[in-house]
């Protein structure tokens, strides 16, 4: 247990909070929320260049920011001219900021060989963030989890002996290959410049992740990174990522006691409340929202922070959740469970605590390709999030750009204290009532009580406002909250309060254009101050309004549905533009700020970018069907282009543009069939004249793994030898004899892993590993009984094949990513289990090249030691045409592993952006009866494992730039099976998950095409 955190002199910042929290008790405490001043708002302000901070919030060239950001994983996305479309619609979606991992094992196949180029090119992607007008929070690791092999630790550090994650000087030592590279590039980015004229938009530095492990190694350790981190020219706040609110590395010089301590700046965590997926794949809603920060109940891991002289900080939110092998499928539900509502209660309720700075993980979660997955996850990593693995704006990112539109419209929400209880006419409703100290303006955080409730609720809510006392007339309707500002100046206008919750406030021609937006058919409520009657033209829909000439209220009354539009003109303020819609209506506007002014636009399913010059303005992107475009903006811009093409515009009543003819939708893309295929065998080293004298012999080398393996067994370990990702091949060589029965197998091979084994090219059977755990199974024994011919003399030999399914992370700090891959022992038994001492000359291959890697531009995670993949069978440019034809669905497959290719020519329209999908099978269903799994490689990128038998993935989208839209593409298949009746390939198919026309220009990566390309 913890105390919770003592009181700190408030000062008089803190003596006004504290009166604030007294004078405005118009309810009980027991029947409203009750702020407790649990940061330090005396606590003085710490400068790190153009970033500083206090304990109320982040400060950018001494301007208070409010933090809004979502995480990105280039190495997620293997085509970089795709991360501009995803960091576009991350902008266009609200967020200010993005959040990156960076895998250290993506960019470092050997020890002290290190790659920042073609798809590991970071210092594009922070130039893009920069251009995309994106604040950018990096998270260098060395450890990052992130459901990585090895939490991105590189393969070869599975061979280091000293501990991970510790002071041990030759980890130490790795870890400062990898950060003085990675910081390099960083320091280069950042926001206070490069101290060559280059400034970028880098504003903070995590420096390590979610280490709970708290030893004085491990402090050490911390003081080491930071050091590191500044002597590589970072010079902006440094932070690491607590694995929830555990006080784990606060800031040296925090006030509490009883929280741990480090050399960070400020203090980081991590959460992921709101319940998860059910197995049968149903959303629940278990909990409430937490109240971290202002409104909890105290103590380092209740309300209060670990760090009250610092902002709170969220590095990581639920976003989503990540799906395991064997679900049933589960990121539809959890774009679901972490959707529409769930961001407006939980996200809201973080931000009325305090927390100035949060990151939703993920924002696009994109695709685990190759051999990148931890053993917990299969290929995608969807993640349920803002933006799906195909691209897809879904509906949460629709509601996200409405939260972060108000954020972006309302300035003052950037460093809020509480402003007391408020009075509220129900007991199933509760209120976050927030000020601004400087400006006085309010945020009112609506919710039910608590917050996860369900009820159909009308109630009032009282409040001394800063332009007097109002009472409200609301509404709640189901699992929802209500995001209210009140006493706020806004494009010219002074916002009284409203019952409608703001998406966009805007000065076009000096002149406020403003977007309220409410639940359809619900009534709204808005009341503005003027200091004498203005003058009220309803140009669209139905509204009433009322001017108080005592108090200087304007009030307008309305129904959300659809829309109305309100022109307000005198009162002693500039004209206004007043937009009132339901969300449907609300949900199709985009803001977006051009040379020439703001503009607000409506109709196309994404707007991504907006300039102007000589009086034309110009628009680019996406619009999925037959869609009509209105703009509202300055009168300078006379004409307006859309994608690069002129759009006859007409000016309407209500003082906007509208296109003549509607902007065009895609044209279909037509998808050919996949046949025929040509197919190979691709077990040849089971034959007994298979020639292996090429392959490592095993030995007893020594072995860093934690896997312990019985006395007198050779190190067996994959790692030992090289081969650090996908498929391994053992060869061992015996001298029959008539006790050799039973082959006893112990292996490790990652969640629903698998070996096989052959005696003399006879297939004696198979093994796999349950998946499906959020710790799997990585590690099992195996016992084979061997056919007769083992027993008889002379040489034999066992050829066994290991699919490694990804190595463990280490999120606990103990090594567990060192746990053995590959056979671990291996031994010949009589009946009744008694080993004998028959020895067995073992030899291994794997990946091509072991580390190093004959392929580069794809790296480390495309390949494993598959025989068709060392001799290139899954380049587009292998000369095939000696193979048989087959076609698909197979009747019958071989023991082992079979290669099936086939090519096809795409011819996606000119200026349409789809993402195409291989998909296998019956997509309804998440597993087969059929027990097989598949590589996919697509152009040589091994883009993901099908496993028919476990799920529940079956279709594997393909980006842009992998897949060649506008020319001949190769699929190739690596089908391993049991050679069991019915255990074979099913159809295979393209399909087409998203189109639209717009985009981004994309080119096909560069990578070799034939073998003889290979190194």
């Amino acid at each position: 247990m913890r105390k919770r955190a003592s009181q700190t002199h408030l000062g008089r910042a803190g003596r006004a909070l504290a009166a604030l929290l007294t004078v405005s008790c118009l309810v009980p405490p027991a029947d409203a929320q009750v702020a407790r001043p649990t940061a330090n708002l005396a606590a003085p302000v710490r400068s790190f260049g153009r970033v500083s901070y206090d304990a109320r919030s982040l400060m950018i060239d001494g301007k208070r920011t409010l933090i809004w950001s979502s995480e990105f994983h280039p190495f997620r996305l293997p085509s970089p001219d795709l991360w501009r479309d995803i960091l576009q619609k991350m902008k266009a979606s609200g967020f200010n900021t993005v959040a990156i991992y960076f895998d250290w094992g993506y960019h470092s196949p050997k020890q002290g060989v290190y790659d920042f180029s073609g798809i590991r090119d970071i210092d594009r992607l922070l130039t893009m963030a920069e251009e995309e007008g994106l604040y950018v929070i990096t998270r260098a690791g060395p450890y990052v989890n992130a459901e990585l092999s090895r939490g991105g630790f590189p393969g070869w550090l599975v061979n280091q002996r000293a501990k991970a994650r510790t002071d041990d000087p030759q980890y130490l030592a790795a870890v400062d290959e990898w950060t003085s590279r990675i910081d390099a590039i960083i320091a280069r980015h950042q926001i206070n410049g490069d101290g060559k004229g280059h400034r970028g938009t880098v504003i903070l530095h995590q420096i390590e992740n979610e280490l709970s492990v708290t030893t004085a190694s491990q402090r050490r350790y911390m003081d080491h990174l930071y050091a590191h981190a500044r002597a590589d020219g970072i010079t902006v706040p440094i932070f690491h990522n607590d694995q929830g609110r555990n006080g784990y590395w606060a800031p040296d010089g925090s006030p509490v006691a009883q929280v741990v301590h480090g050399p960070n700046n400020l203090y980081a965590f991590d959460g992921y409340p709101g319940g998860t997926c059910t197995v049968q794949g149903k959303p629940t809603r278990d909990v409430a929202a937490p109240d971290w920060g202002f409104y909890g109940p105290g103590g380092a891991k209740g309300g209060a922070s670990a760090s009250p002289d610092t902002p709170g900080f969220l590095a990581e939110f639920g976003g989503g959740w990540f799906d395991y092998w064997g679900s049933n499928g589960g990121y539809d539900c959890n774009a679901i469970q972490r959707g529409k509502r769930f961001q407006r209660v939980f996200y809201g309720t973080n931000l009325a605590n305090g927390i100035g700075i949060q990151s939703f993980y993920m924002g696009y979660g994109g695709t685990s390709w190759g051999w990148l997955p931890a053993p917990v996850v299969f290929t995608s990593y969807d993640y349920g999030a803002a933006i799906s693995e195909p691209r897809e704006l879904r509906e949460k990112a629709e509601e996200l750009k409405q939260l972060g539109g108000l954020i972006a419209s309302v300035p003052d929400l950037a460093g809020m204290v509480p402003a007391g209880p408020v009075a509220i006419s129900s007991p199933n409703i509760q209120v976050y009532h927030n000020t601004n100290p400087e400006s006085g303006a309010r945020f009112l955080l609506v919710t039910h009580k608590p917050s996860n409730a369900r009820s159909d609720d009308r109630f009032t809510v009282t409040a001394d406002l800063p332009d007097g006392r109002y009472t409200l007339p609301l509404r709640l309707n189901g699992f929802d909250a209500k995001w209210l500002v009140a006493g706020v100046d806004l494009a010219g206008q002074r916002l009284v309060y409203s019952t409608s919750e703001l998406q966009s406030a805007q000065t076009i021609d000096h002149a406020g254009l403003l977007l309220l937006y409410g639940r359809t058919a619900e009534p709204g409520e808005t009341v503005l101050r003027y200091t004498s009657t203005p003058s009220v033209t309803v140009l669209e829909g139905k509204a009433d309004s009322a001017f108080d000439a005592a108090t200087g209220d304007l009030k307008l009354g309305y129904r959300h549905d659809g829309r109305a539009i309100v022109r307000i003109t005198g009162g002693g303020r500039p004209a206004l533009t007043l937009i009132l819609a339901d969300e449907k209506e609300a949900v199709r506007y985009w803001r977006q700020d051009s040379a020439a002014g703001p503009v607000l636009v409506r109709g196309p399913a994404l707007v991504r970018t907006a300039a102007s010059q000589s009086g034309t303005l110009t628009l680019t992107g996406d619009v999925a069907a037959d869609t009509p475009l209105e703009i509202w903006a300055p009168k300078a811009l006379r004409s307006v282009r859309w994608n690069g093409v002129a759009v006859p515009m007409k000016a309407t009543p209500t003082g906007s543009l509208a296109a003549i003819r509607p902007l065009a939708g895609p044209a279909a893309v037509t998808l050919p069939a996949l046949d025929p295929w040509r197919t190979a065998d691709g077990v040849p080293e089971v034959a007994p004249n298979f020639d292996d004298t090429n392959w490592q012999a095993i030995d007893t080398r020594a072995s860093a793994s934690i896997t312990s393996r019985p006395d007198g067994q050779p190190n067996m370990g994959m790692d030992s030898y090289g081969f650090h990702e996908g498929d391994v091949w053992y060869r061992g060589h015996f001298t029959g004899a008539p006790d050799a029965k039973t082959l006893a197998l112990f292996y490790g091979a990652g969640g629903s892993g698998l070996v096989q084994v052959w005696l003399d090219g006879v297939f004696v059977g198979q093994d796999e590993l349950p998946g499906g755990l959020p710790r799997p199974i990585t590690t099992g024994g195996a016992r084979f009984t061997l056919p007769s011919g083992a027993q008889a003399p002379g040489e034999h030999v066992l050829s066994v094949m290991v699919r490694n399914n990804g190595h463990n992370w280490d999120l606990d700090a103990d090594d567990f990513h060192k746990e053995a891959r590959g056979l671990i022992s291996a031994s010949l038994e009589a009946p009744g289990g008694r080993s004998f001492g028959i020895p067995i000359a073992w030899r291994i291959q794997g990946q091509r090249g072991g580390e190093d890697l004959p392929d580069p531009a794809r790296g480390p995670a495309n390949t494993g030691g598959q025989y068709g993949e060392r001799q290139g069978w899954h380049l587009p440019g292998f000369d095939d045409r000696t193979w048989p034809t087959a076609s698909l669905p197979a009747t019958s497959a071989k023991p082992g592993t079979t290669w099936y290719r086939t090519g096809f020519d795409l011819a996606v329209p000119k200026g349409q952006d789809a993402t195409i999908a291989v998909s296998f099978g019956d997509p309804k269903t998440p597993r087969s009866v059929a027990r097989y799994r598949a590589l996919l490689f697509v152009n040589g990128w091994n883009m993901g494992q099908f496993i028919a038998h476990v799920g529940p993935q079956r279709t594997f989208p393909i980006p842009e730039g992998i897949l060649d839209h506008h020319g001949h593409n190769v699929i190739a298949l690596a089908v391993t099976s049991d050679g069991a009746p019915g255990d074979a390939l099913e159809a295979v198919k393209l399909v087409t998950l998203r189109n639209v026309t717009g985009g981004v220009p994309v080119r096909r990566v560069a990578a070799p095409q034939t073998p003889a390309e290979l190194k």
